[in-house]
C-alpha cells in the first residue's frame, strides 16, 4: 500500500481530488488507493484531450503506427510488473494475467497494421469524388473489470490510430495497472493524446454526459449501456456499446466427448465465467448428455481454485462483492426451484474472498433464472436437446445475441447452422478466439456498433466526401 498511484492528464501525473481504496478479491484486503477524479480534473482531462487533438489528428499515419508500435514495446518491457499488479487487484491467476497483458501489446501492434481506406466515388471529366475517413475528436474510453487492460487497448489503439485523443477511465473495481500503463505510456506520446482517470460511480456519466467528449466506447452490463445511450444523446455523441451476453453451446452428438469436455469446461469456466462471451447455456444432444455432463463435473473437482498469485491455481475469485452477491442470489434462485446441482452450489461464508466453487446445474428449464440470466461467474446450466430446429430455437431465444459456439465432428454442418443464430460471432469447435482483424459485435441487446478489425477501426472515424468540380 506504499507506492503512490497518479493519472495522466497532459502527459503528467496527477493526483485525485480524493482516493479510494482497491481490494484483493482473493483475500478481501485493501492492496491500496486510487485517485479519484473531480469533476473539474475531468474537465482538466477533456481540456488537454482537445488541445492535442489538431496535432494528432494531423500527424500522419504510417507516425501512428510506429507510435502504436512503441506502445506494445513499454507494454511488453513491463509485463512483470502489470501481471503482478493486474492479478492483485482482479483475481486472475499470473498466467491468465500474463497473456492479458502480453496479448495487450499485440492488440497494438495488430491494431496498427490496419488501414484507413479512401473510397474514390467519380473520377471523370466533370467531376472528382473521394470519401475519406477522419478523426472523430476525443473519445471517452470506459473499460470493464473483467480484462481491464486488454479491453482498454481494444478501445485506445483503434481511436488513437484513426487520428483520435483520449480519455480512459477503468473500472473502479480494477483502476491500478491501467494508471500504472498510463504513467509508462507519458514516455511515447505526445501530452494530452491518452489521458487516464479513475474515480467512482459519478465518473462515467459525468463523461458519458461531458459536452467536450465526441464519442463514448463502453464495455460493461446492458443495463449501464442503456444509461450511457441516454445520457450521451444530449450532444449526439457517437456511440460502441459492447454490452452482456447469454452465450449458448451446442454439442452435437458426433463429438468426441473425452476430447471435448475440457475444452467445453473452460468454455464456461475461463476466468470463472466473468467473459462476456463465456459459453453460458450449453446444449448438449440428447445421446451423449449424460456422458458430457459426467465428464465436466468430473473434471471440475480436479480444478484448483484459490489465490491466483499461488502456484498451480487455475481458477480465481469473482472480481468484486457486488458480482458475487449476484452470483449467490443466482444460485439462490435455483435452490429454492429444487434445481439439481451436478457440482458445486455451496460457497463457504466463512472464507475469506470472493470465491464461489465452479457449479453445473442439471438440465433446468428454460424459464429457470440460472437459463435467462447472464452469470458472470462460474455457474453454469446444461440443456438436453433433441433435435437442430429445437436448438436453433432456444439457442435464440434471448434477449442478448453476443456469442456462440457450436461443438461437433461436422463443421460443414455447423457453418450452416452458424446462419441461423442471432449473435455477432460464432465459433466451430472453439470459443472465445479474437483478433485486432475480426469484427466483435453485438445484436440484439448485446451492443450497438463494432469492435477489431477495420470495421472497428472506423467506429472512431467519420465519413467526409470531398468533391472537385473540374
Amino acid at each position: 500500500m506504499s507506492r503512490t498511484y497518479f493519472m495522466s492528464i497532459g502527459g503528467k501525473n496527477v493526483k485525485g481530488a480524493g482516493t479510494f481504496d482497491v481490494v484483493n478479491p482473493a483475500n478481501g484486503l485493501v492492496i491500496g488507493q486510487a485517485p479519484d477524479a473531480s469533476k473539474e480534473q475531468l474537465d482538466e482531462a477533456v481540456k488537454s484531450a482537445r488541445e492535442a487533438f489538431p496535432g494528432w489528428a494531423a500527424t500522419s499515419l504510417d507516425k501512428r503506427r510506429v507510435i502504436l508500435g512503441k506502445i506494445a514495446d513499454v507494454i511488453e518491457a513491463n509485463i512483470d510488473e502489470l501481471k503482478r499488479l493486474l492479478t492483485t487487484e482482479q483475481g486472475k491467476p499470473y498466467a491468465e494475467a500474463e497473456w492479458e497483458v502480453g496479448g495487450s501489446a499485440l492488440w497494438f501492434r495488430g491494431t496498427a497494421a490496419l488501414d484507413l481506406p479512401e473510397t474514390v466515388n467519380e473520377d471523370t471529366e466533370e467531376r472528382y469524388s473521394v470519401t475519406r475517413r477522419v478523426p472523430i475528436g476525443v473519445v471517452g474510453a470506459i473499460a470493464p473489470w473483467n480484462f481491464p487492460i486488454i479491453l482498454a487497448c481494444w478501445k485506445v489503439a483503434p481511436a488513437l490510430l484513426a487520428g483520435n485523443t483520449v480519455i480512459l477511465k477503468p473500472s473502479p473495481f480494477t483502476p491500478l495497472s491501467t494508471l500504472r500503463m498510463g504513467e509508462l505510456l507519458q514516455e511515447v506520446l505526445p501530452p494530452g493524446v491518452l489521458n487516464v482517470v479513475t474515480g467512482g460511480d459519478n465518473l462515467g456519466p459525468w463523461m458519458s454526459a461531458h459536452p467536450d467528449i465526441d464519442k463514448i466506447s463502453f464495455t460493461g452490463s446492458t443495463a449501464t449501456g442503456r444509461k450511457v445511450m441516454e445520457s450521451a444523446s444530449a450532444n449526439l455523441k457517437r456511440l460502441t456499446l459492447e454490452l452482456g451476453g447469454n452465450d449458448p453451446a451446442i454439442v452435437l452428438p458426433d463429438v468426441d466427448v473425452e476430447k471435448v469436455v475440457p475444452e467445453l469446461f473452460w468454455a464456461a469456466f475461463r476466468n470463472s465465467g466473468q467473459i462476456c462471451v463465456a459459453a453460458k447455456r450449453m446444449y448438449i444432444h440428447e445421446d451423449i448428455y449424460e456422458a458430457v455432463a459426467k465428464g465436466m463435473a468430473g473434471y471440475a473437482k480436479r480444478v484448483s481454485m484459490g489465490d491466483g498469485s499461488q502456484q498451480g491455481v487455475e481458477l480465481g475469485p469473482v472480481q468484486n462483492a457486488l458480482q458475487f452477491d449476484r452470483v449467490k442470489d443466482l444460485m439462490q434462485s435455483a435452490k429454492d426451484a429444487d434445481l439439481q446441482f451436478l457440482v458445486g452450489g455451496d460457497i463457504d461464508e466463512d472464507a475469506a474472498g470472493y470465491f464461489v466453487p465452479v457449479t453445473i446445474v442439471d438440465n433446468p428449464p428454460d424459464d429457470s433464472r440460472v437459463v435467462t440470466e447472464e452469470a458472470f461467474g462460474p455457474v453454469l446450466p446444461l440443456l438436453r436437446f433433441s433435435d437442430l430446429d429445437e436448438v436453433i430455437r432456444r439457442a435464440n431465444d434471448s434477449d442478448y445475441g453476443l456469442g456462440a459456439s457450436i461443438w461437433t465432428g461436422n463443421p460443414e454442418k455447423a457453418a450452416e447452422m452458424s446462419a441461423l443464430l442471432q449473435c455477432g460471432t460464432v465459433w466451430i469447435n472453439e470459443i472465445q478466439h479474437v483478433t485486432p482483424f475480426a469484427a466483435f459485435a453485438g445484436h440484439k441487446q448485446s451492443g450497438i456498433g463494432v469492435e477489431n478489425g477495420h470495421d472497428g477501426l472506423l467506429e472512431y472515424t467519420n465519413a467526409q466526401t470531398m468533391t472537385i468540380k473540374r
